[in-house]
C-alpha cells in the first residue's frame, strides 16, 4: 500500500514538474502577496517593513491592527503549547493586543499559528531564519492538521533582519509597538470587483477539500447577490497538469489524464488500484467549467454556485456517486442546458486539445501583477492572489477591500464586517452645529470627509474644518418671478414675496399673486368667463339632444306609414308622444 501511494505521489510530482517546464521561463513566476508592518516605537526602528501574508488564519484585508510585540522566554519556535511553559499572552484590561514574535523552524507554520492563538496572542510574526526573499507560509498537505480551519489570528513572515532588529530592541527593554496594515494589499480601482476562484471538484483530499466545500456552502448566497446586482464579476478556474510525452502510455498517465495525456489530475486516494482516478476529477472539473460557461452565456453566471453545491451534496465520492450520470441529474434539476454543456465538454477520449481546458492551463500563468497560480485552492481578487483562510467573512473583507472608496455595497458596511468610524467624534469631519448635517461618510476602509448634499444641493468646503453652504440666491437661478424675493437657507433656499402678495414656489416655477381688491376683481372676471362658457356648452348640448330626438321619431314613423298620415311631426315631440306613435309598430 505504501509503495502504491509513493508511486502515485511521485507521478503527481512529475506531472507538476512537467507543467512548470512547459511554461516559458520568462513568464513562470510565483508572486508573494505582502502587507506592511509599521513600527511606531521605539524611534530607532520607526518605519515601514514588508512582510508576507500567511496562507492561513484571517488577515484583515482593507484594515489595520495595532499591537505590542512580545518575544517568548521559552518555546521560541512555538512548536509546543505555551501552557506547557506556563506562558500566556492575553492582554491585560486596557492593554494592547499581543503580536507574538516566534522563530522559524522545527514545525509547520500552521502549528506556530495555532499555538500562538491558544496562548492569547492576537497575531503571530514568524521571523525567517535565513537571508532570503520572503516566501508564502502555506498549509501542509499531511493529515493530523485539523486545527488549520480553526486558526483565526492573522500571520505574517518577516525577514531575518527585521526579526533580529525586533529581538534586539526587546532585549534592551524597549516597548515595541507595531501596526499591521492590509489596506493596500489588494487593488481597489473602481466600483466593480473582479475575482476568480481556483478550485477542484475532488472531495477526498482531506482538510483542504473540506475547506473548499464549506466555503462554497457559506459564501454562495453572498456571491450570487453581489453578481446579480452587478457589484462583482466572478470566474471559476481549475488547475490541471499534463503528462510528459514519454509517459503517455503508462498506467499512471492513463488513469490520471484525459485527451491522450494532455490534461491530468492526481489520483484522489493516491492509490491507482482503488476508488476514483485522476481522470474522473479532470472530467468533473471540465463539466463544472462548462456549466459556468453555458450559464454565463445565458446571463446567469451565479448558477455555477448552485451546481457545485448540489453536486457535492448529491454526488460524493464516498457514496460512489461521483460520475457523469449523477452530474447530468444535477444539471437537469437546475434546468441548465445539458446539450450545450455536453457539447462544451467534448470527447475526453479524443487525441486532440480541448479548447476549454487549454484555456485553463494558459490562465494559470501569471500576468501583470498576478503570479502563477500554484496553490490550491486560491482566490484572486482584482488580479491579486488572496492569502489566508478560505472563510466567508474573511473572503468578504477581501472582496470589499477591492471596491473604490465610497462605492461599496451595503453588505460591506455591516457591523460584523467593518467599524463605522463616523460614530466616534464624527470621524474628525465637519458637523453642522444643529447636528443633522455631517461631512463624514463611512467606507469599508474607514471614512471620507466630503461635503454633503442636502435637498439636492451640495455644500462647499474641505469637509474637515468648514463647510460653506452654496448661496443659490446669488446665482439668480431661483425665485425669478416679479415681486419674488430669494432667501438663502442651509442647504437650500426659500422664496418670499413683497408686501400684500402671496408666494407660490415649486421646482418648476415661482409666482406671486396679489392679495388686494384688484386681484379679486380680476379673479371674479375670470369666473364669469367660466360661467358663460358653461352656459354655451349646455345650450349646445340641449340642441343636439332635441335634434337626435326628432330624428329618432321620424325613424319609427318610417316603419309605420299608415300611422304617419294621421300624425304631423312639425314640432319637437316628447318621449311619451314618440312612444304613442311607435306603439302600433311594436304590436
Amino acid at each position: 500500500m505504501m509503495e502504491r501511494r509513493a508511486a502515485a505521489w511521485c507521478c503527481a510530482l512529475l506531472l507538476g514538474l512537467a507543467l512548470t517546464a512547459r511554461w516559458p521561463a520568462a513568464t513562470a513566476r510565483f508572486v508573494v502577496e505582502k502587507n506592511s508592518l509599521r513600527v511606531t516605537s521605539p524611534a530607532a526602528l520607526r518605519g515601514v517593513y514588508e512582510c508576507a501574508i500567511g496562507n492561513f488564519g484571517m488577515p484583515q484585508y482593507g484594515g489595520t491592527m495595532h499591537g505590542v510585540v512580545v518575544y517568548p522566554k521559552a518555546n521560541r519556535k512555538a512548536c509546543k503549547q505555551f501552557d506547557d511553559f506556563d506562558l500566556s499572552f492575553k492582554p491585560k484590561p486596557g492593554g494592547l493586543p499581543v503580536f507574538l514574535l516566534v522563530d522559524r523552524g522545527d514545525c509547520y507554520f500552521t502549528t506556530k499559528g495555532w499555538n500562538a492563538q491558544n496562548s492569547g496572542a492576537a497575531a503571530v510574526l514568524v521571523a525567517d531564519d535565513r537571508v532570503e526573499p520572503l516566501i508564502t507560509m502555506d498549509t501542509p498537505e499531511s493529515s493530523g492538521t485539523e486545527h488549520i480551519e480553526n486558526i483565526t489570528i492573522p500571520s505574517a513572515l518577516i525577514s531575518k533582519r527585521s526579526g533580529d532588529d525586533l529581538r534586539k530592541a526587546l532585549e534592551n527593554g524597549d516597548m515595541v509597538n507595531v501596526l499591521l496594515d492590509w489596506r493596500e494589499s489588494l487593488p481597489h480601482p473602481d466600483e466593480r470587483v473582479e475575482y476568480e476562484f481556483w478550485t477542484n471538484s475532488n472531495d477526498e483530499c482531506g482538510a483542504k477539500c473540506d475547506m473548499q466545500m464549506n466555503f462554497v456552502r457559506s459564501f454562495r448566497a453572498i456571491a450570487q447577490v453581489l453578481e446579480k446586482r452587478g457589484y462583482t464579476q466572478f470566474t471559476p478556474h481549475y488547475i490541471t497538469w499534463y503528462c510528459p510525452e514519454a509517459f503517455v502510455l503508462s498506467k499512471q498517465c492513463k488513469s490520471q489524464c484525459i485527451n491522450h495525456g494532455r490534461y491530468c489530475a492526481p489520483d484522489p486516494e493516491q492509490d491507482f488500484s482503488t476508488g476514483y482516478d485522476g481522470k474522473d476529477v479532470v472530467l468533473q472539473n471540465l463539466i463544472q467549467i462548462c456549466v459556468f460557461k453555458v450559464a454565463n452565456e445565458s446571463r446567469k453566471p451565479w448558477m455555477w454556485w448552485d451546481y457545485v453545491h448540489d453536486f457535492a451534496v448529491r454526488c460524493p465520492m464516498k457514496e460512489k456517486k461521483y460520475n457523469r450520470e449523477c452530474a447530468n441529474g444535477v444539471i437537469k434539476s437546475l434546468r441548465l442546458e445539458l446539450e450545450k454543456i455536453n457539447k462544451c465538454v467534448g470527447d475526453p477520449d479524443a487525441d486532440k486539445e480541448n479548447p476549454v481546458l487549454k484555456a485553463e492551463q494558459d490562465a494559470q500563468i501569471g500576468r501583470g501583477s498576478r503570479g502563477d497560480v500554484t496553490i490550491l485552492p486560491t482566490l484572486v481578487v482584482n488580479n491579486r492572489q488572496y492569502r489566508g483562510k478560505l472563510e466567508k467573512s474573511s473572503v468578504l473583507k477581501a472582496v470589499c477591500s477591492g471596491f473604490e472608496e465610497t462605492t461599496e455595497p451595503d453588505v460591506c458596511l455591516r457591523e460584523d464586517i467593518e467599524t463605522n468610524e463616523c460614530l466616534e467624534n464624527n470621524g474628525g469631519c465637519w458637523l453642522h452645529k444643529a447636528g443633522n448635517v455631517t461631512a463624514c461618510k463611512d467606507t469599508f476602509r474607514g471614512r471620507v470627509c466630503e461635503c454633503p448634499i442636502v435637498n439636492g444641493v451640495k455644500f462647499a468646503g474641505d469637509g474637515y474644518t468648514n463647510c460653506e453652504d452654496i448661496d443659490e440666491c446669488k446665482e439668480n437661478l431661483f425665485c425669478q418671478c416679479s415681486n419674488c424675493a430669494c432667501e438663502n437657507t442651509w442647504g437650500s433656499y426659500e422664496c418670499s414675496c413683497v408686501v400684500a402678495t402671496t408666494c407660490y414656489t415649486s421646482e418648476i416655477h415661482d409666482t406671486c399673486i396679489s392679495k388686494v381688491s384688484t386681484a379679486s376683481s380680476v379673479g371674479w372676471g375670470f369666473l364669469w368667463v367660466i360661467f358663460f362658457g358653461l352656459a354655451l356648452a349646455g345650450a349646445g348640448a340641449y340642441a343636439v339632444y332635441k335634434y337626435r330626438l326628432r330624428r329618432f321619431a321620424r325613424l319609427w314613423l318610417s316603419t309605420c306609414p299608415w300611422r304617419a298620415k294621421k300624425q304631423q311631426i312639425n314640432s319637437v315631440l316628447s318621449t311619451t308622444q314618440i312612444s304613442e306613435i311607435a306603439k302600433p309598430c311594436m304590436e
